[in-house]
């Protein structure tokens, strides 16, 4: 299939495009290089991808917010199916710059329904986040619980699903909404706590927790969501739906830390630092309904996960570390 990844330098970007290269599926992939980080780390994304695809992949740079770049790209290669990754990350961020986050996540993501919709896209599947549930009612969330996004980045989420769903409903194009719950594994980006915890544990410098730790979170490995991502290339089951992307399962950010302390055998004490604002105080996904539409189920926990990460880590250390650290 002819496969269009928006954000395909990305972490979650590039493992979906690395898995469907590896499927034998032709990937081109969209990204502006956003140097929201170390851009090193979206360089190697792309090199591993070349490595995976050969003739089979293409690197496009460009924004989603540019309407002839997009529709050009869509149009000369035929694209079956879009996996819209694309956006600016970052729930602390987008406190100090809503209208940047409100440009790129939601005329991004506006601009590539067009151009699918104008060239008959199979379908749109749309990255969002658990982030659009807010302050939870109950636990686990379920895909019916209310929207009460807290920060500039979850509105923009839930906006963006909004669009998804009114171009399923006017435009006849089949979207699906993937709400993710924190993901991490090899190549994660720097500036999430386990690749922080890790990093410092691993240089003799204790883990940070903004807050009591108490905050609970429902970590998902990058394997299981790209198993995900794959299986709506094929089933049409899904068509018009939102539905959680999770681990079953939650831990608390002190646990965490406490568990990558003893696993990579740092002798530190965890430092506590003032919380930050927007921050999500729990989360946890019920993802029954992704496993009923398509036959998702969670591999991999949290300390599994982890320990994979940090063997990762570790055995690509030499290039990692350094943007990591830099970051």
């Amino acid at each position: 299939m002819q496969v269009l990844v928006t954000g395909g330098a990305g972490f979650i970007g590039s493992n979906l495009a690395e898995g469907f290269l590896d499927a034998g599926h032709r990937v081109v992939v969209l990204d502006n290089l956003d140097p929201y980080y170390d851009l090193g780390i979206k360089e190697h994304n792309l090199e591993v991808c070349h490595e995976a695809g050969d003739d089979h992949f293409e690197f496009v740079e460009g924004s989603t917010t540019d309407e002839e770049l997009v529709d050009e790209v869509v149009a000369s290669n035929d694209v079956d199916v879009i996996f819209h990754q694309a956006s600016k990350a970052g729930v602390r961020t987008s406190v100090e710059h809503p209208k940047a986050y409100n440009e790129s996540n939601i005329d991004g993501i506006v601009t590539v329904l067009e151009a699918a919709a104008d060239h008959g896209v199979d379908r749109v599947v749309n990255a969002s986040s658990s982030s659009v549930y807010g302050v939870p009612e109950y636990l686990p969330y379920d895909e019916d619980h209310p929207n009460h996004p807290k920060s500039p980045y979850a509105v923009t989420k839930l906006a963006a699903e909004h669009y998804c769903n009114v171009y399923d409903d006017l435009r006849d194009l089949s979207t699906v909404n993937l709400r993710y719950f924190t993901v991490y594994g090899p190549r994660m980006r720097p500036n999430m706590a386990i690749s922080n915890f890790v990093s410092r544990c691993l240089n003799g410098e204790p883990p940070i927790i903004y807050g009591d730790g108490e905050q609970t979170r429902d970590f998902t490995f990058i394997d299981d969501v790209v198993e995900a991502n794959r299986t709506l290339l094929e089933t049409s089951d899904a068509d018009g739906e939102s539905m959680n992307v999770g681990s079953n399962d939650n831990i608390s950010i002190r646990e965490l830390a406490e568990y990558i302390v003893a696993e990579t055998g740092a002798d530190v004490d965890i430092v506590h630092e003032e919380a930050k604002d927007a921050d999500a105080r729990h989360t946890h996904a019920d993802v029954s309904k992704a496993g009923e539409l398509i036959d998702y189920e969670p591999t991999t926990d949290i300390r599994e996960g982890v320990s994979k990460f940090i063997d990762w880590y570790e055995a690509n250390r030499e290039w990692y570390e350094p943007l990591v650290r830099n970051s």
